[in-house]
C-alpha cells in the first residue's frame, strides 16, 4: 500500500512570495537608479541623502500601494461570498446542482459527481463552492495587511545595500560599485524567489538584472543631461 505523506505545495507562498520579490526588486532598481542619477552631477552625501529619501519614500509608497491593491481583491472575494452565501440559503438543490456540473466539466461522471457536491456541501457548502467554483481558497486568498507588510519591508531590504554601498564607497568608485552591487543583488534576487517558488533559477536571475541594468542606465543618463543643462 502507499503510505499517506505530508506534502507542501508551493502555491501557499504565492501572496507573500509575490509581493516580496516585487518589493525588493524595486527598492534595488529604484534606489541605485535615482542615486545613479544624482551622482552624475552631486557629491556624495547629496547621493546619500537622495538614497535615504528613495527608501524611505519608497517603501511608504509599496505599502500603501499594496494594501490598496489587495483591499480592492479582499472587497471583491467577500463580496462574492455573500452572494453565494445567499444563493445558498435561498437555493441549496439548484447550488448542488451546479457544483455537480462544475465536476462533470472536470471530467466526473454524473452520479458520482453529484454524490461528491452533496457530500462536500453537507461539510461545508460555502468552502466547497468558495474553492470551487470561485476559485477562492485559503492559500490565495488575499491579505492586504500582510501584502503591505511585505512590500515595506522588502522594498527597505532591498534599497539597503545600494545605499550602504553609496556612503561608504570612494566618490571616484561610486556610480560603478552601486551598479555593481546591485545588478548582483538582482540577479540573486532573481534565482531566490524562482527558487522559493519552485522554478529553474538561471532564466529569472538573467531576466531581472537585465532590466534592472536598463533602468540604472536610462535614469543615470537622464540625471547626467539633465545636470548638465542645469
Amino acid at each position: 500500500m502507499v503510505q499517506p505523506h505530508p506534502e507542501n505545495h508551493l502555491v501557499a507562498r504565492i501572496g507573500w512570495l509575490r509581493a516580496a520579490v516585487l518589493g525588493a526588486n524595486d527598492g534595488i532598481i529604484s534606489t541605485a537608479s535615482l542615486m545613479l542619477g544624482v551622482a552624475a552631477v552631486s557629491s556624495t552625501g547629496e547621493v546619500v541623502v537622495a538614497g535615504l529619501a528613495a527608501l524611505v519614500a519608497g517603501a511608504m509608497s509599496m505599502a500603501a500601494g499594496e494594501y490598496v491593491s489587495v483591499s480592492s481583491q479582499a472587497d471583491t472575494e467577500n463580496a462574492d461570498l455573500d452572494r453565494e452565501r445567499r444563493e445558498l440559503a435561498e437555493n441549496p438543490k439548484f447550488e448542488e446542482k451546479e457544483l455537480a456540473q462544475i465536476y462533470v466539466g472536470r471530467g466526473v461522471e454524473p452520479q458520482l459527481a453529484l454524490q461528491v457536491a452533496r457530500q462536500l456541501m453537507a461539510k461545508d457548502a460555502l468552502g466547497a463552492h468558495a474553492r470551487d467554483e470561485l476559485g477562492i481558497s485559503e492559500a490565495v486568498a488575499a491579505n492586504p495587511v500582510q501584502a503591505a507588510f511585505a512590500s515595506a519591508a522588502s522594498f527597505a531590504s532591498g534599497a539597503a545595500p545600494p545605499l550602504a554601498t553609496a556612503a561608504i564607497a570612494p566618490r571616484e568608485l561610486q556610480a560603478a560599485l552601486i551598479c555593481g552591487v546591485s545588478l548582483a543583488l538582482l540577479a540573486v534576487l532573481g534565482a531566490i524567489g524562482a527558487r522559493a517558488g519552485g522554478a529553474s533559477m538561471l532564466k529569472p536571475a538573467l531576466r531581472v538584472a537585465f532590466w534592472g541594468a536598463l533602468a540604472m542606465a536610462v535614469t543615470a543618463g537622464v540625471g547626467a543631461l539633465v545636470g548638465r543643462a542645469i
